[in-house]
């Protein structure tokens, strides 16, 4: 297990979606990103031990979103998960750029349990969580979590990205996200429920890795604008991460909310 990535962590206390170790990488792969008109395309999703190839288990898709240039929702057809990976196609009729992602929220709580004195731990929502925890449970902590994961895909010419507000997000500076191109500086910007997301590590994978005796990523940091760059050293397949923790939680007794971010990213030579 080559890579340390925290969002598949996240995804574990997400209701559990993915199943996997904190060793293991989440990621959406869309067969184009680029389309010069209206076309279908199909997206692998998978947890998987080297980026981009499928060696674990398939990503779930419960809260999968795809979203149309013109902001309405799309359907994704022939959804299917199999032993290794989940895989759906999406007809993208529209010009302008697709927003494919996947959302999750849950909480997780962990407690002493009076009677044995063992630790005891459970996954859900703010809704059911509570239920779940004894009444008479001791050393109780809950921690609420938020991750999304997401691809892009445009046809024609790009069009503008409009963030949702919620959770932490990637938002186009300078450059859009499926115009990028080998040697240029692109830059972006995290946000926290739309607020500038300062001094946030960013990393940034090349895909292949399996193929690679080292991994090659790229860290740098955010500012006090929540602004970063990165200068894409070669044509290919990027996987980008970040995470970050505060205290903005709905629920009353969790004391922490735990927020993640990954996309996949196509560079052109």
């Amino acid at each position: 297990m080559k890579l340390h990535l925290r969002t598949a962590a996240l995804a574990i206390a997400l209701s559990a979606l993915a199943g996997a170790a904190s060793a293991h990488n989440v990621w959406l792969m869309p067969s184009s990103t680029v389309l010069s008109k209206g076309d279908w395309i199909t997206v692998d999703a998978a947890v998987s031990n080297d980026l981009f190839f499928f060696n674990h288990r398939p990503l779930a898709l419960d809260h999968l979103v795809v979203t149309a240039p013109d902001g309405s929702a799309v359907t994704p057809e022939n959804v299917n998960s199999g032993k290794l990976r989940s895989v759906f196609d999406l007809d993208l009729k529209q010009s302008g750029t697709y927003r494919i992602a996947v959302l999750n929220e849950g909480v997780f709580a962990r407690w002493k349990d009076k009677a044995s004195g063992q630790t005891k731990r459970a996954r859900g929502t703010a809704e059911n969580i509570t239920g779940q925890i004894p009444a008479d449970a001791q050393e109780v902590e809950v921690t609420q979590s938020a991750g999304r994961i997401e691809t892009f895909a445009t046809v024609g010419k790009p069009s503008a990205l409009k963030p949702s507000g919620k959770g932490l997000e990637l938002v186009a500076l300078n450059t859009h996200p499926t115009d990028l191109v080998k040697g240029e500086k692109a830059s972006f910007v995290l946000q926290v429920d739309g607020q500038p997301a300062a001094d946030l590590e960013v990393i940034v994978v090349p895909g292949n890795s399996r193929y690679r005796d080292s991994l090659n990523e790229i860290k740098t940091k955010t500012d006090a604008k929540g602004a970063f760059s990165v200068t894409w050293p070669q044509a290919g397949m990027y996987w980008l991460e970040a995470t970050t923790k505060d205290g903005k939680t709905s629920l009353p007794q969790a004391k922490e909310r735990r927020l993640s971010y990954a996309a996949t990213l196509e560079v052109m030579p």
